[in-house]
């Protein structure tokens, strides 16, 4: 997609973060607390295949690649699923930099709002300038390690859950797609790590 419909996605992406953050959490007890950009949007102006962001929530943990309680009761009422727009859950109590989100930048947050000086230099292709510091060897090894650690156990809970829901009616798929969305996010740090 072009780089004018790619910052409109992101855009109305923080928007609609806005307005969810105002719904009754009786409705969406999941509150997402700040949306993160990462990945080609922080680069220059061109083509790129997807807007990738990262929403964080008040969960003690999120581990990589899996999705907290209500992420897809969310998502569905922010319409996230029609938009081309990569998805990385976050926990707000831990970094939300990793292997895969390089030196992400806040755009939207419940405290703040939008960030209209963040998104203007996204839109000019110069956002790199707004990026953090790239973590250390020493750093990213030690966020490596502990993403890993909180996968595992993640994984071996899920499947836990999976052995104990198996044969009891109704529905598997909520337990086995956190089973899958686990072991997706332990074999990807694992494989990061090696």
């Amino acid at each position: 997609m072009n780089w004018t419909r790619a910052v409109h996605h992101l855009e109305t992406l923080a928007s609609t973060c806005a307005d969810m953050a105002t719904r009754p959490a009786a409705i969406f007890p999941l509150r997402v607390g700040a949306l993160w950009v990462a990945g080609a949007l922080l680069g220059d102006r061109r083509e790129v295949e997807s807007v990738t962001v990262a929403l964080t929530v008040d969960a003690p943990e999120v581990p990589w690649l899996t999705e907290p309680q209500g992420a897809r009761h969310w998502a569905a009422a922010a319409r996230v699923p029609q938009m081309p727009v990569e998805v990385h859950w976050r926990s707000a109590h831990s970094p939300v930099w990793n292997h895969r989100l390089e030196r992400p930048v806040l755009v939207w947050s419940v405290a703040d709002g939008v960030d209209a000086d963040v998104l203007a230099a996204i839109t000019r292709g110069e956002a790199e300038a707004l990026r953090p510091a790239a973590p250390t060897a020493e750093e990213l090894d030690a966020r490596l390690g502990a993403e890993l650690a909180l996968s595992l156990r993640a994984v071996r809970d899920r499947t836990g859950e999976y052995a104990e829901r198996r044969w009891k009616p109704g529905k598997l798929e909520p337990v086995s797609d956190a089973l899958w969305q686990a072991s997706a996010g332990y074999l990807d740090l694992l494989d990061v790590i090696k």
